[in-house]
């Protein structure tokens, strides 16, 4: 992927992939625009694992966002409400 630039609240940023090797050594896929020697900030975004359906739910139950779901007046049903469900396909 070919870096991309950003030129926000007075900083520049170039964003590209690159892989970390066994030596913890960071190797980047492409070349980024800039002449050197010049000290830079470095933020490494890893990918986690997918989990599938569990990391989902385990992501919406850390979100603060369905704190509302915690309240009383949210447990509005019973396990005796509602009809069971049997796929028939």
């Amino acid at each position: 992927m070919p870096p991309k630039r950003y030129d926000d609240f007075g900083m520049n940023a170039i964003e590209t992939t690159g892989i970390i090797d066994e030596r913890r050594q960071l190797h980047l896929d492409s070349a980024i625009p800039i002449t050197g020697p010049v000290a830079v900030r470095v933020l490494i975004l890893v990918a986690e694992p997918d989990d599938g359906e569990e990391a989902w739910v385990r992501a919406a139950a850390r979100n603060p966002a369905f704190d509302f779901l915690k309240e009383e007046g949210e447990d509005l049903y019973t396990r005796n409400d509602g009809q069971p469900f049997h796929d028939q396909g």
